[in-house]
């Protein structure tokens, strides 16, 4: 996918990255340099603000999330040593708003590029555009999942760029049969904040090759995406976006062709060291994006699992673990009409209708 010959580019996309209490941080990648040398380009959602974590108990990082700490800025290295050229900020951990204000200090005084966190709305609705490669490619972030106060960024007060979403819930289909049953939950995006999404697409769209939105949604540890999210991404790709992928679920979820382009809705973790994940949520997909020209041609979904010792790695398509990623990936697909099949159980191909659109 990468052939200097043909001129096809890579673009590496990789999902929660969270590095903590590493004696050295660099041992996070260990496993996985080949994968990272193998791209041009990476890209990758940071998971966890490179603030101070606090060290007192009655004072924790997160109040409203037991056990959660801060990384630190001695973590932040690790990143640019692995070759990362730029990461999404915005997320439910993002927070309080100072932590993720200095979280992106610190990705300023190590040289690496950031979006989804400013001083106010409109810096955190910035884009970040990598030139490298020959390609032009422009990120947005954004977080539908964060706390009432001190986490959304406004006119005059720091913190994430926010795309809002409501749940409403429905009486389901027994409920007349059977007091009690489950109801049919419902989620709609906030269209104020919906429209500034799209705001931002089209002013990004003439300055890049490409627009490449990073959205943290979702349910954690559901494996299908809910209603909101595929209204978000449609939405993205319908304005002029040419690729969404999401995080937050800790889980890999289902992906879709919509329109000729493509969706990933939950890559899952990628290097993943808070305490309560250990042990939980190994799984992820790395994606390696073929660009040719100004066009996403193909996808490599490269599946990805943390071991024993806590460390990614890559699994082997035609390993017993590679083969379960793969193939739960593929089943979570066509649950939402994907308009697509693996080639060769890996390559998701783009362009000359290789792939048909979800919709039809």
């Amino acid at each position: 996918m990468t052939s200097a010959n043909d001129g096809t580019k890579a673009l590496l996309i990789v999902g929660d990255t969270n590095i903590q209490e590493r004696a050295d941080p660099n041992s996070a990648f260990a496993k996985v340099k080949d994968l990272l040398a193998s791209a041009q380009i990476i890209f990758a959602h940071l998971e966890g603000p490179l603030a101070e974590p606090s060290r007192d108990p009655l004072a924790p990082d997160i109040p409203h999330k037991p056990g959660w700490k801060h990384s630190g800025k001695a973590m932040a290295g690790a990143l640019k040593a692995a070759g990362y050229d730029g990461v999404s900020c915005a997320s439910n951990v993002s927070f309080p708003a100072p932590a993720a204000v200095r979280s992106v200090e610190v990705l300023d005084e190590i040289g690496l590029k950031h979006c989804g966190v400013g001083r106010t709305l409109a810096a955190a609705r910035e884009p970040v555009i990598i030139e490298k490669a020959g390609l032009k490619l422009g990120f947005l972030s954004y977080t539908s999942v964060f706390w009432p106060t001190d986490h959304a960024a406004s006119a005059t007060e720091p913190g994430c760029a926010t795309i809002k979403a409501y749940s409403a819930y429905q009486p389901g289909p027994r409920a007349l049969e059977m007091p009690g049953a489950e109801p049919i939950t419902r989620t709609f995006a906030d269209q104020v904040e919906l429209e500034a999404m799209r705001e931002d697409v089209r002013k990004l769209r003439p300055k890049v090759d490409l627009v490449i939105l990073s959205c943290h949604w979702g349910v954690s540890g559901r494996g299908e995406p809910v209603e909101y999210q595929r209204e978000i991404a449609h939405a993205a790709l319908d304005t002029g976006a040419d690729m969404v992928f999401g995080h937050h679920p800790h889980v890999v979820q289902g992906s879709e062709v919509y329109k000729g382009k493509p969706i990933f809705y939950s890559v899952g973790n990628f290097v993943f060291d808070w305490d309560i994940m250990r042990g939980k949520h190994l799984d992820g997909i790395a994606l390696k994006v073929a660009i040719d020209g100004k066009k996403i041609t193909a996808i490599e979904v490269v599946p990805v699992r943390r071991d024993a010792d806590n460390d990614i790695a890559v699994l082997a398509r035609d390993s017993a673990g590679g083969r379960e990623i793969l193939g739960d990936f593929e089943k979570a697909s066509r649950k939402l009409h994907a308009g697509f099949t693996l080639d060769g159980g890996t390559t998701l191909r783009l362009g000359q209708g290789a792939s048909r659109v979800a919709a039809e």
